[in-house]
């Protein structure tokens, strides 16, 4: 993400503030800043921070994960572009006479005034990897492997073949694209088109490399060791920057997008950065008291059940849970009862429960 600011600070509203405190908050201080209205040094960056920050606080779901994890909770599960995708700027900049969003929205990418025809920027990719419930509390790292396109080792990924010349086309000097002008009036406007003699690359090729076929790239795949956080759940997903599709015509790589899932475990349950278990014990056990083995993440550990304990009581294990994302502290876990009834009993064992429920006056029905 780009601000590291709290959101409601940036917006100057309070944490309880209603959606519509948040949208005349940030259409106060879009006026304010609007990059077509504001030319002044760093306007155009507290115009994105400004909007980031209602782009976030304006949709619920996000405002929820940022409530509860702050900046790693909107970085770990949503993509740059998807954060402001996702939000309603058009009615709030048709209010204030600015148009749509989307010339803005540009500025944020970098693609404001830039050629369809120049260096374009490669293909975001996205990876699924699954994790266990350990791995995700604790951190790990995995080698993944993840499939696409890499520059041609024979040509280096100019799609030339080796040896042979490649001079700049002179019908757009090297640029790709051709334009044309055409006056009506008093008013003049310009077209760009891809160049028709390079086919927009701006370079003539007298042989293309076999390889690759002069596209200068072969799909292959890449390893990566991924660090995996301490306490990441599922949804999360993690950035390597330039590591996603080649870009075109000397542009960047994408970005590759690895997104979390958390395999279930078979005796965890995991809320938020708590994780609940169940304790399974007999009757007398409950009603006499004892002390049970009960698994949790770091190993198994003593519990005990004081006398008269029912079925469905929970018991808490402080510093038992998942690791906090944000590096502070730890969860709980949470130890439900669950008392066992037995289905097979001996004569003797039924002739006791029999005594028991006649000391206790309670009537029974034998099958």
């Amino acid at each position: 993400m780009g601000s590291k600011r709290d959101y409601y600070e940036i917006l100057g509203i309070p944490r309880n503030a209603s959606r519509e405190d948040i949208k005349k908050a940030y259409r106060n201080l879009a006026l304010k800043y609007h990059p077509d209205r504001n030319k002044s040094p760093g306007a155009e960056e507290r115009f994105k921070e400004i909007s980031e920050a209602y782009a976030v606080l304006s949709d619920d779901q996000k405002r929820i994960q940022y409530d509860q994890f702050g900046h790693p909770g909107i970085s770990g599960k949503y993509t740059w572009e998807d954060i402001f995708r996702g939000a309603d700027f058009d009615s709030i900049f048709r209010d204030i006479g600015f148009g749509d969003f989307e010339s803005i929205f540009d500025v944020f990418f970098g693609t404001r005034e830039r050629s369809r025809y120049g260096p374009q920027r490669g293909s975001d990719l996205r990876y699924d990897l699954e994790v266990t419930l350990e791995e995700a509390a604790f951190g790990t790292n995995k080698e993944i492997n993840v499939p696409g396109h890499n520059a041609c080792d024979a040509c280096h990924g100019s799609g030339v073949k080796p040896g042979s010349n490649r001079k700049t086309c002179p019908q757009c000097n090297g640029t790709g694209e051709v334009r044309k002008t055409r006056k009506f009036g008093f008013a003049v406007f310009t077209e760009i088109e891809a160049c028709n003699s390079c086919r927009g690359k701006g370079i003539l090729i007298e042989d293309l490399c076999k390889r690759c076929g002069g596209t200068g790239f072969l799909r292959r795949q890449k390893r990566f060791t991924l660090k995996i956080p301490p306490g990441i759940d599922s949804g999360y997903s993690l950035r390597l920057r330039e590591e996603g599709e080649l870009g075109t015509r000397g542009g960047t790589r994408g970005d590759l997008y690895v997104v979390v899932h958390v395999k279930p475990h078979s005796v965890f349950k995991r809320d938020g950065s708590n994780i609940v278990s169940d304790a399974h014990i007999g009757f007398p056990q409950a009603a006499l008291g004892t002390k049970t083995e009960v698994p949790t993440l770091d190993g198994k550990v003593e519990l005990k059940i004081p006398a008269g304990t029912q079925t469905g009581t929970v018991f808490r294990l402080k510093g038992k849970g998942i690791p906090n994302l944000e590096g502070w502290g730890r969860g709980d876990q949470f130890v439900r009862v669950v008392i066992r009834t037995p289905t097979k009993l001996t004569k003797r064992q039924k002739e006791l429960l029999a005594e028991l429920a006649k000391e206790m006056n309670e009537e029974v029905t034998s099958g």
